[in-house]
């Protein structure tokens, strides 16, 4: 055991040193293995950054909620087709809140987008949602300072309003915007209450939204627009079997005939998340293609290479053979030689690796981290290409005849 290793540590030794002659060369050589593995875990870095900063946005769509849409989030025909749909009606809601048997809560939304006022300040532009008492329980509402709308100001259409964070912090800066009046486009609000800190979902700055009963939309800013209806499904198992009752009652309610399609559409989270892992799932193989590309010019760049330095170096294979090294040693010590030369350079793609991935998460919105396993990929990759292609030349070295190599000059 412990000879073993001395000639493992002394083979290692007879490859750096031999590295350490030819810098230039041995640098150049591993640039296609440092360019593969670098493209394969920085796409993982990006992708496992995606995936994290993904997972918490779409968790916010709920994985147990449907959306009722004039529009599919993700359009496989022609748009003029969705276009041509009748809007989705409050007619349509009441409709399914008398019927429907399974949902645990059904709550139509609506919005629109105005300027806000307060004293001297405004802002330009603020998306405005029309909600009712239900959305409360099914986006999962906190209230920072104040408090939600009641059932009585949602039947009664109250001039009242919920802020969200961003729109206290730069409408009212140091006053506490509770029982003030504000203006949304041209009518006058109270504020009832703000709503606590809620990032953004898919690009949408959810603290800057302005939040009044349903009904207010209609009655001040115009009766002639479409809705979207938010349904609670008890649990993630029951998504289908309430997919298919909100279905049965929305062609009920629209009068579809039997073979007439669908002119509605119903939206839940793994739409989305389907979609992303398409596209994640093509990214990985692009970055996969590329890499082992890249691996497989450097594997042969590599194997060019050690079959260059077996015939620069044969007057040192004809001596070490005629002091005794036996085939076996030889072989080990080129193919330690072409494991350490894509080693070093998985290990360089590695370290500029997490130097991208660094900057991107410093520099950019996007999220950014190393996966471990993209690590333990690549280095292994890197061996693996060192290993094969280091075996024919280092047989090639071990069959050479000692006395043509001792005449070699």
């Amino acid at each position: 055991m412990i000879s073993t290793l001395i000639s493992l540590w002394e083979n290692v030794l007879i490859a750096l040193r031999a590295l350490a002659q030819n810098k230039l060369r041995a640098v150049l050589t591993t640039l296609g293995i440092i360019i593969g593995v670098l493209t394969v875990v920085s796409v993982a870095s990006i992708i496992a950054g995606l995936n994290k900063g993904f997972a918490s946005q779409i968790s916010a769509l709920g994985s147990n909620t449907l959306f009722i849409h004039k529009y599919p989030w993700i359009m496989k025909d022609d748009f003029f087709k969705y276009r041509n749909r009748p809007d989705i009606t409050m007619k349509d809601a009441e409709y399914l809140i008398k019927h429907s048997q399974l949902a645990e809560s059904i709550a139509p939304a609506t919005g629109t987008s105005r300027d806000i006022k307060f004293r001297n300040n405004s802002l330009s532009d603020i998306s405005v949602a029309g909600v009712t008492i239900e959305h409360e329980l099914i986006e999962g509402y906190t209230i920072a300072d104040g408090r939600y709308f009641t059932q009585t100001e949602i039947d009664r259409d109250k001039p009242s309003c919920v802020i969200g964070w961003e729109i206290k912090e730069k409408l009212f800066k140091d006053i506490n915007p509770v029982g003030e009046r504000i203006k949304i486009g041209d009518v006058s609000y109270i504020v009832i209450g703000v709503m606590d800190k809620r990032g953004s979902l898919l690009g949408h700055n959810l603290d800057s939204e302005v939040y009044v009963p349903i009904g207010t939309i209609f009655k001040n800013f115009g009766s002639r627009r479409g809705i979207r209806i938010l349904v609670k499904v008890t649990s993630p198992e029951m998504i289908d079997e309430v997919k298919d009752e909100i279905r049965f009652l929305l062609r009920v309610s629209r009068k579809l005939k039997p073979q007439e399609e669908d002119n509605f559409s119903i939206n839940q989270q793994e739409m989305l998340t389907n979609m992303y892992k398409q596209l994640t799932g093509g990214l990985y193989t692009a970055a996969f293609g590329i890499g082992t590309l890249s691996l497989l010019v450097g594997g042969i760049g590599i194997m060019n290479i050690m079959l260059v330095s077996v015939a620069e170096r044969r007057k040192e294979i004809g001596i070490r053979k005629a002091l005794g090294a036996k085939r076996r040693v030889i072989t080990f010590q080129f193919i330690i030689e072409s494991i350490i030369i894509c080693s070093v350079g998985g290990i360089i793609a590695i370290f500029f690796s997490y130097l991208i991935s660094l900057v991107i998460d410093k520099v950019t919105p996007f999220p950014s981290s190393v996966p471990i396993w993209s690590v333990f990929m690549g280095l292994g990759f890197s061996t693996f290409v060192g290993l094969f292609f280091g075996i024919y030349p280092a047989r090639r070295a071990a069959k050479l005849d000692p006395i043509e190599c001792l005449r070699y000059e």
